[in-house]
């Protein structure tokens, strides 16, 4: 009788195991990569690289501060958070 009650609860537990398994690599494991890989695209940015805001801002750093960056766009000069940077505009 102990040995029936261990596998149902094997049966019950092992699909819940199996669908974290399945979450963890398709939406939880390539979204920290792509956090990272964020996160090493903004510490790289210097002082002349154009980037584009989240808010579909485009400009051209001139300045970085602890957690900030002055991006120059047209004839203003705007104070961004780091994180709202969506990515450099390659040239």
């Amino acid at each position: 009788m102990e040995q029936s009650g261990l596998t149902n609860i094997l049966g019950t537990i092992l699909p819940f195991v199996a669908i974290f398994v399945i979450f963890y690599f398709l939406f939880i494991r390539p979204q920290k990569k792509q956090q990272q890989k964020h996160k090493e695209m903004l510490e790289a940015l210097k002082v002349g690289d154009k980037v584009v805001t989240y808010g579909g801002v485009m400009g051209e750093v001139t300045k970085k501060e602890e957690g900030f960056f002055l991006v120059r766009s047209s004839e203003s000069t705007i104070k961004i958070a780091k994180e709202y940077i969506a990515y450099k505009v390659e040239q």
